[in-house]
């Protein structure tokens, strides 16, 4: 279909942390599915509301009614995984307020794209909370069934869960994580783009077990800590940021 106004509406997934241009800035999955709708509408305008760090009634309330108001044709939805990472989340909760934000996107008629999580086997850190992800996975299936939305599941892209599909940082995706979600996008969009998110990786040697634990301890001394000094002091990486394309404008 050739849509006229895509809107990204999410978190650092879909912001684009991870994915640098030769700029410096973040592209991510959600610039490059942009580009690749372009090709086939070259007046597709584009605009990108996420912003890193945020949780769902955060998106709900400072991009949601924001991109309605864009009327989009389409639009799309990710959000939920940083509450996933609070002891107290309850997935049901979540997934009451994120499919409220589903119909209302789609009541001025715009196709709603929706995500699951990704496999966090390869993180070990937030593997911990494997099972209220893989409950919220399953609502998220759920509501694009009732709901008609369009799914990606990223869960079952198993070319997602290894390593090296994963930033420095070990939570988010780098450029090539991003460049399979975007072919895998693109696909449940229908857009031809001669991509594929299947694409095996080539054969790793092993690293050697002492190699191993010296990447940890400096994962940990360069992510974890600070992480958890904000989660500590009520921070977030994303307070005070604006949206990288906060209007709705053609891809260049």
């Amino acid at each position: 279909m050739p849509w006229s106004t895509f809107v990204a509406v999410g978190d650092s997934f879909t912001e684009g942390v991870g994915d640098l241009d030769p700029t410096g800035a973040e592209r991510g999955w959600a610039d490059r599915v942009a580009e690749a709708l372009a090709v086939r509408s070259p007046d597709l305008r584009y605009a990108n509301l996420a912003v890193r760090g945020q949780l769902l009634d955060q998106i709900v309330t400072g991009q949601v009614e924001r991109a309605h108001a864009m009327a989009p044709d389409l639009v799309s939805l990710c959000a939920a995984g940083n509450d996933l990472l609070r002891p107290s989340t309850r997935p049901a909760d979540l997934a009451r307020r994120f499919e409220e934000a589903v119909v209302r996107l789609a009541d001025g008629g715009a196709d709603v794209l929706v995500f699951t999580g990704f496999n966090t086997r390869a993180t070990p850190v937030v593997d911990l909370v494997g099972r209220r992800l893989a409950t919220m996975n399953q609502h998220i299936r759920d509501i694009a069934e009732r709901q008609g939305a369009l799914l990606v599941d990223l869960w079952a892209m198993d070319t997602l869960a290894d390593p090296r599909a994963r930033a420095d940082d070990r939570l988010h995706l780098n450029a090539e994580g991003h460049r399979r979600v975007a072919a895998r996008v693109c696909e449940v969009l229908g857009v031809p783009t001669g991509d594929d998110w299947r694409d095996p990786w080539p054969p790793q040697a092993s690293t050697p077990w002492v190699r191993r634990r010296e990447e940890d301890l400096r994962w940990a001394r360069e992510y974890l800590l600070p992480w958890v000094g904000r989660r500590v002091q009520g921070r977030s990486t994303g307070d005070g940021r604006p949206p990288k394309r906060p209007e709705p404008v053609p891809v260049r």
